[in-house]
């Protein structure tokens, strides 16, 4: 990883919007401060795309594409994605699978979530697992005393076991059904909704995250970005950001975008 003041000049002035996570790379100790939450709305009024990619739940990410300053949201790693289209009122919800399918799909996740809370003491269902569509969020750290990585290492076992896939984020040990990740549906939106191929059009673009689950963005974009918190995960990091902060989480993403907006004038 190199530090982020050696991106060079040309490519952060070609960068035409910016995927963001939200826990620990937008927010510092569970809070959105007010610095972070200014960077984000310079970023947007700028006029570069703004989307939050996350894995945190439907419920939020309602709130989020209503009332943040950004252009859409990814939610729950992937399993969809909301804009508001202000000219119809309306926010617009498209997920991966049908509403009948996420239903059967909660069922199936209900045996693995109490096997998990039976068999790892000291993990808890995530407070914000009510507001999930496609979901389960197992929290290590959040709102219990921070497990050690073998027990987070147990959750992930147990929810591969049943068949899901499982990642593991600043907070929580998320799973699901189904094979996708934040990154297949980022390129989703990018098609559906402004036409962009991001296999062709990647190094006008990044991402800044801080945790194992942003390793599929991490990989698939040239111009990466980890706040200085992603080295706490170490060599649990399956793939590295190419570029560093100095600081870490909100304010590592204020860094960044000084760096930006100041190489645009």
């Amino acid at each position: 990883m190199k530090p982020l003041a050696q991106m060079p000049g040309a490519v952060v002035q070609g960068i035409r919007g910016v995927f963001c996570d939200i826990d620990d790379t937008l927010t510092s100790e569970g809070k959105l401060g007010a610095r972070a939450y200014a960077a984000l709305e310079r970023l947007h009024s700028a006029g570069k795309l703004v989307v939050p990619i996350t894995g945190r739940p439907a419920g939020w990410c309602d709130h989020i594409a209503r009332m943040w300053p950004v252009d859409a949201v990814v939610g729950e790693n992937g399993a969809f994605y909301f804009y508001y289209d202000a000219a119809r009122k309306k926010l617009v919800q498209r997920f991966l699978f049908d509403a009948q399918m996420r239903a059967a799909n909660r069922e199936k996740m209900s045996t693995v979530r109490e096997r998990i809370l039976r068999e790892v003491p000291g993990s808890a269902l995530a407070s914000d697992q009510l507001y999930r569509e496609a979901d389960l969020a197992i929290d290590y750290c959040e709102d219990v005393p921070r497990l050690p990585f073998a027990e987070v290492d147990r959750i992930v076992a147990l929810m591969g076991a049943a068949g899901m896939t499982a990642k593991i984020s600043s907070i929580h040990v998320n799973g699901w059904f189904g094979d996708y990740d934040k990154l297949g549906m980022t390129r989703n939106l990018m098609q559906e909704r402004y036409s962009v191929d991001l296999a062709r059009d990647r190094a006008s673009y990044l991402f800044v995250g801080d945790s194992p689950n942003d390793a599929p963005m991490f990989r698939f974009f040239a111009n990466s970005v980890g706040v200085a918190n992603v080295a706490d995960f170490g060599a649990r990091l399956a793939d590295a950001p190419a570029y560093v902060c100095s600081r870490r989480s909100g304010e590592g993403f204020v860094e960044l975008v000084e760096l930006l907006l100041g190489a645009n004038g």
